[in-house]
This record gives structure tokens, sequence and C-alpha cells, in this order.
């Protein structure tokens, strides 16, 4: 993944819950998978048509 290794991560993952709190985070990756979803669905409705 964009040529980073398991420790640069982690390393990633815990400055951003210390910037933002875990709460935060939860609520921006279930935003992100919602959008994903609609957009996966607007593109299943166009290959239907």
């Amino acid at each position: 993944m964009f040529g980073l290794g398991t420790t640069e991560i982690i390393v990633v993952a815990g400055i951003l819950v210390l910037l933002f709190g875990s709460k935060k985070i939860a609520d921006l990756a279930r935003s992100v998978a919602e959008a994903v979803k609609i957009l996966r669905g607007s593109f299943s409705d166009d290959e239907k048509k």
C-alpha cells in the first residue's frame, strides 16, 4: 500500500488517534464507508441500464 510497511502504518494510525481522538476517527471511517457504498451503488445502477 503506497510502499508503506506495517510499522509505518501503525505509526501513522497512532498519530491520527492522538490528533483526532478515537471517536472522530470511527465517525470518519463510518462516513467513508457510506460514501463508498453509495458510489458502488451508483456504478452498479449504470451497468444495469
